[in-house]
């Protein structure tokens, strides 16, 4: 009964601690026609559609669009402008069991492409 315990704790531990850190590097990035303007005031109906609550901020340089997240680091969407349109830089932490199939976060950004 010991071992099954102590390994529930480590895989308890691994799973807690790759949620808790937040990505450095964007799980995706995507380039558009849009001007970041134009992509976030795409992208922001998508994701209230989704259920989801974006928080939009506005810079020099683009938007910066967060979604929260109960269980793991936020969601976040950058989108600045970059020659004829905008670069969009997606960082997402997914759980284990939802990396196969693309998320309703992921899907709004490629909708507006």
């Amino acid at each position: 009964m010991r071992p099954l315990s102590v390994s529930a704790l480590a895989i308890g531990t691994l799973l807690l601690a790759g949620c808790a850190s937040a990505p450095n590097d964007p799980t995706l990035t995507l380039q558009t026609r849009k001007s970041p303007a134009q992509y976030a005031s795409c992208v922001v109906p998508k994701l209230q559609g989704s259920a989801l609550t974006p928080t939009v901020s506005q810079s020099q340089r683009g938007y910066r669009i967060v979604v929260s997240s109960k269980v793991s680091a936020d969601n976040v969407l950058e989108a600045y402008k970059a020659g004829t349109g905008g670069k969009v830089f997606i960082y997402e932490r997914h759980l284990l069991a939802s990396n196969l199939l693309p998320s309703s976060f992921e899907r709004a950004a490629q909708d507006c492409i």
